[in-house]
């Protein structure tokens, strides 16, 4: 499934119709991050949930009014940290920081309104892959856990932004996780035996954006 998605998102941005208006540029922007386990959400206790994504990016001015498609490929980093009680009191605490860096391609299909000549408005969607680049094991509170990332994952995206001066333009999305982004054993001793329990997560993220087209 994941190779299919890998092949649409490349047959979309190759087979532009040759009369697309095209236009080069570079991306950055801020994440910030939603984590949930498939047994409860741990937005309590992750702190900083902040990243970074930057990276070039191409914009296809379709020959239908108003209508284009964007895509990009972005060097990605998420973090968080952790902060769990380890004692009775407040004082007694540990913090972890989980971390992932990866490559993301997203590709949206966006509608635009023209604001006169130099401006407009913009809606869009689209899917998103990644692969990571980073580590993909932690080991957490002196391995009492590990947490481990998926190769690769699928998400995808919709938001709004705007155009000023037909080259600088600033948007906001919300990226969706369509599949768990990683897992987390968690460990616990009885005795002399060892159980482990097992957590899928997933991670969405609201995003800001500032793109800059030549």
């Amino acid at each position: 499934m994941k190779k299919f998605y890998v092949m649409m998102l490349m047959a979309v941005a190759f087979a532009m119709p040759s009369k697309a208006q095209v236009s080069f540029g570079v991306k950055g922007g801020l994440n910030f991050t939603n984590m949930s386990f498939d047994k409860g959400s741990v937005d309590d206790i992750l702190k900083n949930k902040t990243g970074f994504f930057v990276g070039p990016t191409v914009k296809f001015q379709l020959p239908v009014v108003g209508l284009g498609i964007d895509g990009a490929v972005l060097y990605d980093q998420r973090e968080g940290d952790i902060e769990v009680y380890t004692g009775f009191s407040e004082n007694d605490k540990s913090t972890e920081k989980l971390k992932s860096q990866s490559i993301q391609i997203p590709i949206n299909l966006r509608y635009e309104i023209g604001l006169g000549e130099k401006a407009n408005i913009f809606v869009f969607a689209g899917p998103q892959v990644g692969f990571n680049i980073g580590d993909k094991t932690s080991e957490l509170w002196n391995d009492m856990a590990e947490w481990r990332l998926k190769s690769s994952n699928f998400s995808a995206n919709v938001g709004l932004g705007f155009t000023i001066l037909s080259h600088l333009q600033v948007s906001a999305n919300y990226n969706i996780a369509l599949g768990k982004t990683g897992e987390v054993d968690f460990k616990s001793a009885t005795d002399k035996t060892w159980d482990t329990v097992k957590g899928e997560a997933k991670a969405n993220s609201w995003q800001i954006a500032l793109a800059y087209y030549f």
